[in-house]
């Protein structure tokens, strides 16, 4: 909480930063609760911009912010499943790279099976969205069982 705190010239203490890092906290919170498969539907509604984005409209604005938007929500997801007693920015960075890794491996089996286009692009990130969100689920459901 030290880290947190900030002196000001004045004496005071300026409570921005605390702010700050309790949203964050709460936005993490509300995406690993993933009620009624909210931020799962968010996750499967990117990927099908993705995939108009890809096939007609070619926007790198929309295409960073999908990106964007789908990283965050599912390395929350993995590093939340996996990395549960780190800090957050350890859950966050880890949860990236496990993504990274998982959709490397199924964008190689794709490869080898068929052939990575980009419908087979939005399938990589079906999978990777369906495999991140039971994940989450099953180990949610095993924490609330402990």
């Amino acid at each position: 909480m030290r880290g947190l705190l900030k002196e000001t010239r004045q004496g005071k203490v300026s409570k921005i930063r605390i702010k700050r890092a309790f949203a964050l906290d709460a936005v993490e919170k509300s995406v690993v609760q993933n009620k009624s498969f909210l931020y799962t539907i968010v996750l499967y509604s990117v990927t099908l911009a993705m995939f108009v984005n890809l096939n007609s409209l070619h926007s790198p604005l929309i295409g960073f912010i999908a990106f964007f938007v789908y990283f965050m929500i599912n390395a929350v997801f993995l590093g939340n499943a996996f990395f549960k007693k780190e800090n957050a920015f350890f859950r966050l960075m880890m949860g990236i790279l496990l993504l990274i890794m998982i959709l490397g491996f199924v964008g190689w089996l794709v490869m080898i099976i068929y052939n990575l286009d980009v419908t087979m692009f939005t399938l990589v990130l079906a999978i990777s969205t369906t495999f991140s969100s039971l994940l989450n689920r099953r180990m949610k459901r095993n924490s609330a069982a402990h």
